[in-house]
């Protein structure tokens, strides 16, 4: 079979090869896969940003948004040959920590988790795959061609369980939420924003192209003028923050409403400093009750809960947020630098 391979060690060395069809272990399922979505994970582990191959390997098998469909099942997995599914990227350490012992592996605290397509385990960007039925997850019929975006949106919906957690240390009755950034966790997350009745804005730099549209699409308000600006008109009780952008992250932190929560979920590059008064922001959220908390990957809850949130949507919207969909023989295209107008979410069909 193909699969679309790297060395983490070396940039530049991406490319498909041909491998071996993998063999399912007792219990296993094997699936065959349709595609992955490629994100800016997947771009750092290409350049020798990030990631590690398996254990005695010299290459990983990239790609950790997964979509697939089962070939074979064993009796009593729940699982069926067509069945439609996605995989769980993490797996908890074998310590475990006392989080994973939890299966709250995506807070695991010592660090010896692995990551399929990431971390010391191949991941799922090949023509078959394996996976044990525990961390993989149905997925309705009817989402057969975005199916992909099931872990990015399991990454928003433990972004909002993380807020609705924070929320309830009090009396918490949210009502306008703003989302920084439109690129698929920004739009994501504005989706699950819509499905729990919430007044819901979009603030990111794009003045055209499928972004506002998406937004607009969605029911939600899409701005592109400046947070202050957008706070002139009512500042937000939730912030989703998913660009990553320091002056960004800095404007949300100050932007809230009393008792304000911001959610960072945008991984910020390091080397960079900007001016910040300190003092007044800490003024703020102490006197306001005010609360920053950030929030990565996911676990089985989180899946679960993105399933239901992908069967809810309209298929249609969510395929305007796939803007490239990719051959892949023709990988190279998926990881050269997205334009932020005209690009969303691209995704490599296997």
């Amino acid at each position: 079979m193909l699969a679309l391979t790297v060395d983490p060690k070396k940039a530049g060395s991406l490319d498909v090869r041909e491998v071996a069809d993998p063999r399912p272990a007792a219990g296993e399922l094997l699936v065959q896969g349709i595609a992955i979505g490629v994100c800016g994970t997947d771009r750092e582990i290409a350049a020798n940003d990030y990631g590690s191959a398996p254990p005695g390997k010299d290459r990983l098998i990239l790609g950790h948004e997964s979509l697939g469909r089962v070939v074979q099942a064993p009796p009593e997995s729940g699982f069926a040959p067509g069945d439609l599914v996605a995989g769980v990227v993490r797996r908890p350490d074998p310590v475990p920590c006392g989080a994973c012992a939890q299966g709250e592996f995506d807070m695991c605290r010592n660090g010896l988790y692995v990551e399929r397509g990431i971390k010391d385990v191949d991941g799922f960007g090949s023509q078959l795959w394996t996976i044990e039925p525990s961390y993989a997850v149905k997925l309705d019929p009817s989402l057969g061609e975005v199916g992909m975006l099931m872990e990015p949106t399991s990454v928003v919906a433990k972004a909002w369980e993380q807020v609705e957690l924070v929320g309830r240390r009090s009396w918490f009755d949210p009502k306008r939420v703003l989302v920084t950034g439109a690129g698929p966790i920004g739009l994501l997350a504005a989706m699950l924003g819509v499905q729990r009745g919430l007044d819901v804005h979009v603030l990111d730099l794009a003045t055209s192209g499928p972004k506002p549209d998406a937004v607009a699409a969605l029911g939600a308000e899409y701005h592109s003028s400046g947070i202050d600006s957008f706070i002139a008109k009512g500042r937000p009780d939730i912030v989703i923050e998913a660009t990553g952008v320091s002056e960004v992250v800095i404007d949300a932190i100050g932007s809230t409403a009393a008792y304000g929560i911001v959610c960072l979920t945008g991984v910020s590059p390091g080397g960079r400093r900007i001016s910040v008064d300190v003092g007044g922001a800490n003024r703020s959220m102490v006197l306001e009750n005010d609360a920053v908390v950030g929030s990565v990957n996911a676990n089985l809850r989180h899946f679960a809960a993105a399933a239901e949130s992908l069967r809810q949507a309209d298929p249609t919207w969510l395929a305007r947020l796939i803007t490239q969909r990719i051959s892949l023989n023709d990988f190279a295209q998926a990881f050269t630098h997205p334009d932020p107008d005209t690009d969303i979410k691209s995704i490599i069909t296997l």
